[in-house]
């Protein structure tokens, strides 16, 4: 869901140091197929001939072979490592504030990663154009067809050196970008029907029957998906994230702010002040695990109303994982925990 739901600083004028000529002496400096110091060249298993995808915008991202040194969005470049397909480069939430790998980095070792941009805003081109990179792939929340992290006062500089593709998450179910990010992989050379691959979507569905069957027969357990900041409580709807129109779909009963409340995030959230966080009866509370987001230890010791929330004494506040890593073996836990979570939950008014 878009990070315009909690307070961003303002993009920056990437270019405003070095200008073009840096760009154009660092362009002409970088090999098309550079390898890094332990010889690898990234992408997958070395398929041969032309290599094409056909993405969401319905553009056809072309090289005359498969790429091999890949930027993109760090969940997206998390989802193709569980495939075996490693980036060279990433952009958006990687490494927090104490040096740690952010959520959205899932199991790659960010020390072999070179980061374009770590925040909202930040695209480091000089750096993005060094590693000669043959694509550059992220997601897009919009039907606009933007790139994720990309910034949009310098996509134009960005998207001329290197074709790009973009697999849309907005407006559809979880299964999409899944089945999209599988196809992907495969095209950078993933072998897809390995046993493990294979083993992850068969949990995923064995999870999503779970979670069905689950809600089914606790349709009264209410759920609110929030998302914290210092000054406002976010309530999201169901009709724009993949997630959580892929938890409706199943069955879950989550609590829909009305359209009116919604209007001013584009339809994604309702704005709640700390004042009025109680405005909904829920029996679980989901709450946004991104590191933009203020998490519930910090708001048991900083936002009394929060605490007073019937759910939060009861101890039913979970996390959401508002971004997924989309491979089937990061999505299935998310299902799986909140069958559990269902489950376990005692009905609170």
């Amino acid at each position: 869901m878009p990070q315009a739901r909690l307070p961003q600083p303002s993009r920056r004028g990437i270019l405003a140091a070095g200008g073009a000529l840096g760009l154009t002496a660092v362009l002409a400096a970088c090999g098309s197929d550079k390898k890094d110091a332990s010889g690898a060249t990234g992408g997958g298993a070395g398929k041969s001939g032309p290599w094409s995808f056909k993405d969401d915008r319905g553009k056809t991202a072309k090289k005359d072979a498969t790429p091999k040194n890949i930027v993109a969005f760090t969940g997206v470049a998390a989802a193709l490592y569980d495939y075996g397909i490693e980036v060279k480069g990433v952009f958006g939430p990687t490494e927090t504030k104490d040096g740690k790998p952010d959520v959205q980095a899932g199991d790659m070792d960010i020390s072999k990663l070179t980061i374009i941009g770590n925040e909202w805003g930040q695209f480091k081109i000089e750096k993005y154009a060094s590693l000669a990179p043959d694509v550059l792939i992220s997601t897009m929340f919009d039907g606009q067809g933007t790139l994720w992290y990309v910034p949009e006062e310098s996509k134009d500089k960005i998207l001329k050196l290197a074709p790009s593709v973009g697999i849309s998450v907005y407006d559809r179910q979880l299964t999409h970008p899944l089945q999209r990010i599988l196809e992907l992989a495969e095209s950078l050379g993933a072998d897809v029907k390995s046993d493990k691959v294979v083993k992850a979507k068969k949990r995923f569905e064995d999870a999503s029957e779970r979670l069905r069957k689950v809600a089914k027969a606790h349709k009264d357990i209410k759920i609110l998906v929030g998302s914290a900041s210092q000054e406002l409580f976010y309530v999201s709807g169901t009709n724009l994230s993949v997630d959580l129109e892929y938890f409706k779909a199943l069955g879950v009963n989550i609590i829909e702010p009305p359209e009116k409340a919604k209007k001013e995030s584009g339809g994604w959230f309702e704005n709640l002040s700390w004042e009025n966080v109680d405005k909904y009866d829920a029996d679980i509370i989901m709450m946004d695990n991104r590191t933009s987001a203020i998490q519930p230890a910090d708001l048991d010791k900083s936002k009394p109303t929060w605490k007073k929330l019937p759910a939060v004494k009861a101890g039913q506040v979970i996390p959401r994982v508002t971004e997924p890593i989309f491979s089937y073996d990061k999505c299935a836990p998310i299902l799986e925990d909140l069958a559990d979570a269902i489950e376990k939950a005692k009905k609170l008014k």
